[in-house]
């Protein structure tokens, strides 16, 4: 009878914990933002109409235009005819209204707007057709192999494709390198236009759930509805994807469930050697030693049940020979749970350290003979 009821104890335990990342959505993905790591996915890689979360590249494109000083946010722009014909969610601009950069991001993270959007890609590449091929060579770039964009938009369009687990790549790029975005991102009520145009967020977990930091609503007939959820709690951010469900309550519910999940069971441990990195040796090299550093920036996710108490093991090589150029492997720091081990991060080489030239090994044998004397 024991042997029985432990059993069907052990039963309802495995039972509870597939419930508890069940999502009714066709395809879905949960990712952990610094490590990329997927925690949970279900039909990942099957293309499907985006809708609105397409915008996800449009602002990645537009943040890095910022950031590389193509564009401001005070940056003035012009709405053309071809941005105020978008129809769908829109801010209803004028042609030849003008808006900045600021109050467009805002409009397209805040309601979606499809005006801004294409007003922000024509800015950026001249044209929406100029921008959609950056677009794609974007995609490319950041390995999603599901994805084909025809607008900037989501706008339904014969071909316009992306898959949860393209959608996460996306999303990762935008919220790891650009974090600013959670300027717009974040915003349940704003206005435009002095107060006249009111705006609230269509992503309801911004106002609903601890933690929320976006990211991307979108719907169509065809797409249903599509969410690209993120959150932060205790130094980690989640990204969990939504693709097609069946309603809008059902894609938000669906999300939390993913995001419940990845922050009751797993946690982000930065490591930090427990002593300082010992130099390596450095064999016919300008200087001695070498000095090695964490790989990987040193961040670890882990299932919660593991990460107390760890152990770490250094393993350095006894010596390089130059030249030794940045990133250059030197060893691993080892790390432990009891008898498992959790990670092994590689240790590399922080500075370079050229090859000695003949006439810096002649000078340095002469300095050294003149110190012997």
């Amino acid at each position: 009878m024991k042997r029985l009821i432990a059993l069907l104890c052990a039963l309802l335990v495995l039972c509870t914990a597939a419930q508890a990342v069940d999502v009714s959505a066709p395809s879905a993905l949960l990712m952990e933002k610094e490590t990329g790591t997927i925690l949970f996915a279900k039909d990942e890689h099957t293309q499907r109409e985006p809708a609105s979360v397409t915008k996800i590249m449009t602002l990645l494109l537009a943040m890095e235009a910022i950031a590389s000083g193509q564009l401001s946010y005070d940056t003035v722009v012009t709405a053309s005819a071809h941005a105020c014909s978008m129809g769908g969610s829109q801010v209803w601009l004028k042609e030849n209204e003008q808006m900045t950069v600021d109050e467009m991001l805002k409009a397209v993270c805040v309601v979606s707007a499809n005006d801004c959007a294409v007003a922000l890609a024509e800015q950026i590449a001249g044209s929406e057709e100029a921008f959609v091929e950056r677009m794609n060579q974007r995609a490319r770039e950041l390995g999603m192999n599901d994805t084909t964009f025809q607008n900037a938009t989501g706008l339904p369009a014969p071909g316009h494709v992306t898959s949860a687990h393209d959608i996460a790549l996306m999303s990762r790029e935008l919220v790891l390198h650009h974090p600013e975005i959670r300027r717009y991102t974040t915003i349940w009520m704003d206005t435009l236009r002095g107060g006249e145009s009111q705006l609230v967020n269509t992503n309801k977990l911004v106002r609903f759930y601890q933690g929320a930091t976006g990211l991307k609503t979108g719907s169509t007939d065809n797409a249903l509805y599509c969410l690209s959820a993120t959150a932060e709690r205790d130094g980690m951010e989640l990204i969990a994807v939504i693709m097609k469900g069946a309603t809008s309550p059902q894609r938000f519910e669906d999300a939390q469930t993913l995001l419940n999940y990845g922050f009751a069971g797993y946690t982000l441990v930065k490591i930090v050697p427990e002593t300082p990195l010992a130099p390596v040796p450095v064999a016919l090299g300008t200087q001695a030693t070498v000095q090695p550093v964490l790989g990987d920036g040193g961040s670890l996710l882990l299932e919660k049940s593991k990460a107390a108490g760890l152990q770490q093991t250094v393993t350095l090589a006894e010596s390089a020979e130059a030249p030794v150029v940045p990133g250059t492997p030197l060893g691993t720091l080892t790390v432990a749970a009891g008898d498992e081990v959790v990670a092994e991060i590689p240790l590399l080489a922080g500075e370079e350290v050229p090859r000695i030239t003949f006439w810096q090994m002649f000078l340095r044998t002469l300095r050294m003979a003149f110190l012997a004397d």
